[in-house]
């Protein structure tokens, strides 16, 4: 009897031992399952990403030197993509995109956009009559807003903030819309303290319109993304203006009754990711008031969702925002420096 328990007993374990063998080849198998399958997965979003990737790079003309500069390219797309669709998932009434400007790092874009804005320290502040302004406003259905622009890889955006607020009041004066030249100040109004691609201000621009007379067109003397010597030829020049103003600093209420008139210059900032990467919608939020970079008000209206906002030109081409603009919320403070600082350096 001893002998059998002894011998039941033994062939017991063996078949413990045998289970137990089995079990953990099982486990290990189910393991290795789940991480090839767990890997297979992220495989497919890398390349499905990847497809995106390169899709992107066709789109904008984009070819990297060496397979170092591509991954590393690839790897920043990939990070500013995945910002894109979480902030797109959260509901803040303005989405995000790919543009030109999706393969480079928050710190590269402002490199590339941002040039310090000095203080006008010489304000020449008007008050005009806000009474009874329209609703809304937009200059680009009236025939006083050229096409968007690009000023490309030139800290320039201060001329094209420029020329848009003098083509459009001319346009509204005359009835003739002109395309000026972004590329005569650039080269010529550096002695009225402006720095070409190393940034300007609209108020030290329209200074040397005022004492020359008027611009070229941008026919006669085009834009190259570049400084250059100036060239300019005082028998061409168009569309003279005789002053500017200064809308009163952080007074929105101002702002629209002088957009109410005509295209205003302002500044901004727009170093950021919700400016670098903007597709559609209201602006809110995502940037402060540094103000570094120029563009133009075109007008203004309200928002489905009753959001009052402005309707900005900005100098990007069309392949960045809404083919070339941004709706930034719009305050109705007399006080207020307004989203990005919109409110805080408006001339025209």
């Amino acid at each position: 009897f001893l002998a059998v328990s002894e011998q039941r007993r033994k062939t017991n374990l063996a078949k413990v031992g045998l289970l137990a063998v089995v079990g953990v080849v099982a486990v290990v198998a189910t393991i290795a399952v789940f991480s090839s399958g767990h890997q297979s997965l992220a495989l497919k979003q890398l390349r499905a990403e990847e497809d995106i990737f390169q899709a992107w790079t066709q789109e904008h003309g984009k070819a990297y030197e060496t397979e170092e500069e591509y991954e590393t390219r690839f790897a920043v797309f990939r990070d500013n993509w995945a910002a894109i669709r979480i902030h797109n998932q959260q509901g803040l009434g303005f989405e995000l995109g790919l543009n030109q400007f999706s393969d480079l790092t928050s710190a590269e874009f402002s490199e590339l956009i941002s040039r310090p804005f000095p203080e006008v320290t010489e304000r020449s502040e008007v008050f005009i009559d806000a009474y009874a302004v329209p609703a809304s406003v937009d200059w680009r259905t009236k025939g006083a807003v050229t096409p968007v622009k690009n000023q490309g890889q030139c800290g320039s955006c201060w001329s094209f903030s420029t020329t848009g607020s003098v083509e459009g009041i001319n346009a509204i004066k005359t009835g003739s819309l002109k395309s000026l030249s972004e590329q005569q100040l650039v080269d010529c109004s550096t002695s009225y303290g402006n720095q070409g691609c190393n940034g300007g201000l609209m108020d030290d621009a329209f200074k040397y319109i005022i004492a020359k007379g008027g611009l070229e067109t941008e026919t006669e003397y085009p834009y190259k993304a570049a400084d250059g010597t100036c060239k300019a030829v005082s028998s061409e020049f168009v569309d003279p203006i005789t002053g500017f103003a200064d809308v009163p600093k952080k007074n929105n209420v101002q702002l629209q009754a002088a957009v109410a008139q005509q295209p205003v210059s302002i500044a901004i900032q727009a170093n950021q990711f919700a400016f670098q990467s903007y597709k559609t919608g209201v602006l809110k939020s995502g940037c402060g008031t540094s103000l570094d970079h120029g563009v133009l008000i075109v007008g203004y209206d309200t928002a489905a969702d009753g959001t009052p906002y402005w309707i900005v030109k900005n100098s990007w081409g069309t392949s960045w925002g809404q083919s070339g603009y941004i709706f930034i919320e719009r305050s109705t403070s007399t006080n207020d420096a307004g989203v990005c600082g919109i409110a805080l350096s408006a001339s025209y």
